[in-house]
């Protein structure tokens, strides 16, 4: 019914429109993985013994400014984490939005 609908609105404009064969799609190429210090690597659970510093890859040496936009970063990615079917990656990602929140009290004051 809807290729009938179709063609008799592109008739009524002018057009002759034939259908055409589906155009195949290649896959798109996956940008390399992020290696850089900036993207810890995941684990499915943290350290009892770490602090959130520590669990969210942040070193005494790094200025307000880097904390600022490395915890910016970490936050874009678990909270959109956070909304994942997959029980495992939520859980993570809570936690690690938790110790975001954490270190950007301690660092910045309260929110």
């Amino acid at each position: 019914m809807f290729k009938k609908v179709l063609l008799s609105i592109s008739k009524s404009l002018g057009r002759q429109s034939q259908p055409s064969a589906p155009a195949t799609r290649k896959p798109l190429a996956r940008p390399p993985a992020d290696t850089s210090a900036a993207a810890p690597a995941r684990t499915t659970a943290p350290a009892q013994n770490q602090t959130a510093e520590d669990l969210l890859g942040i070193d005494a040496k790094m200025g307000k400014e880097q904390i600022r936009d490395h915890l910016k970063l970490l936050y874009r990615r678990y909270n959109r984490a956070a909304s994942s079917l997959d029980h495992a990656v939520r859980s993570e990602a809570d936690s690690m939005l938790d110790a975001i929140v954490a270190v950007r009290e301690k660092h910045f004051g309260e929110i």
